[in-house]
């Protein structure tokens, strides 16, 4: 009898032809390089066994229901598990597993760094500048930035992520690294001298802050005017985490009213959307002293053909009947 897995969303093949070496498996891909239409979801997850699904899709009673009580597996191609509803999968005996590997952490790090250096020496405002035609020649004061050597670093959350970002800066820049964390990470505090502070402290002490916390009810919103108004004004704020844990609102006006110096984001609350309201006229991307990427922080073909190869292992011991090694909890 044969298996039918439903994939929402081509991903690089590295994991495709694990499955497709399994004898009885039926690979059913969506065929557009694009989020599939929450319709056509709920047509083609019917009969599904077991669905492979990507951060953008939201999994919940809906496309339990649709798909019908064969489906036992949600097997998610991302890091997180915060698209889908895990106390429904539960309730109907569904296995949810997410596919982190080793080098999403060390992409998502280098890529929150880049950022910190985009906006710290200025990249995005001088190359628009190079490229309209306006240079004509070297000024002393022309596009004045500053430098991450012996700044202050405080980061809001120390699992693989923020300790990569940690470590990197601790040993290549100098940097005084203050971070905050429900639960101390001595190690780390060992290893590089972090020193730990509440987020009150460390939002008014750092001169980069950047969040890697998961979306979480308590994280939720955890950064929005009366937090911003503690940061310092020539600090930035940078997230490669999730959208939601900045109210978009508030980074936007104190971006205009100069309460921070800049931000650099990979996500965003109203993904995908960049704007949540259009009619407020409050776009980040008027502000020249932001930094946007298409949540593209993990997007190395290395990073991205490891997590393809975890969510197929996930799956293939499932099917074997042991406990896939990246269940949820």
């Amino acid at each position: 009898m044969s298996t039918r897995i439903f994939i929402t969303r081509q991903i690089p093949d590295s994991g495709i032809k694990l499955l497709q070496k399994k004898k009885n498996l039926v690979l059913d891909i969506y065929e557009k390089d694009q989020q599939i239409p929450r319709k056509e979801l709920l047509k083609r997850v019917r009969g599904t066994d077991i669905l492979l699904s990507i951060l953008t899709e939201r999994v919940d009673a809906e496309v339990f229901n649709a798909a019908g009580s064969q489906l036992k597996m949600v097997a998610n191609y991302a890091v997180g598990f915060d698209n889908i509803d895990l106390k429904e999968a539960a309730k109907r005996g569904i296995t949810v597993t997410n596919s982190p590997h080793p080098s999403v952490s060390e992409s998502v790090a280098e890529h929150t760094i880049a950022l910190m250096f985009a906006l710290a020496h200025r990249i995005v405002e001088t190359d628009t500048f190079t490229r309209a035609g306006k240079y004509h020649g070297w000024g002393p004061q022309l596009f004045l930035g500053t430098d991450l050597s012996g700044k202050t670093i405080g980061i809001i959350g120390t699992g693989r992520i923020g300790e990569g970002v940690v470590r990197r800066l601790h040993d290549g820049f100098n940097m005084k690294i203050i971070y905050t964390d429900p639960k101390r990470n001595t190690k780390l505090e060992e290893e590089t001298g972090a020193i730990y502070r509440n987020l009150t402290q460390l939002l008014k002490e750092a001169d980069f802050v950047s969040l890697h916390v998961p979306l979480l009810p308590s994280t939720r919103g955890m950064i929005g005017t009366h937090e911003l108004s503690l940061m310092k004004k020539t600090a930035f704020l940078i997230n490669t985490a999730r959208g939601p844990i900045i109210q978009e609102k508030s980074l936007v006006k104190a971006l205009i009213k100069g309460v921070i110096a800049g931000a650099g984001l990979d996500v965003y609350e109203c993904e995908p959307f960049i704007d949540c309201d259009p009619s407020d006229n409050l776009e980040l991307r008027k502000l020249s002293n932001v930094v946007l990427t298409p949540h593209t922080a993990s997007a190395t073909l290395e990073t991205r053909q490891a997590m393809s190869q975890v969510v197929a292992e996930n799956i293939l011991a499932f099917l074997k009947g042991d406990v896939p090694p990246n269940k949820a909890q």
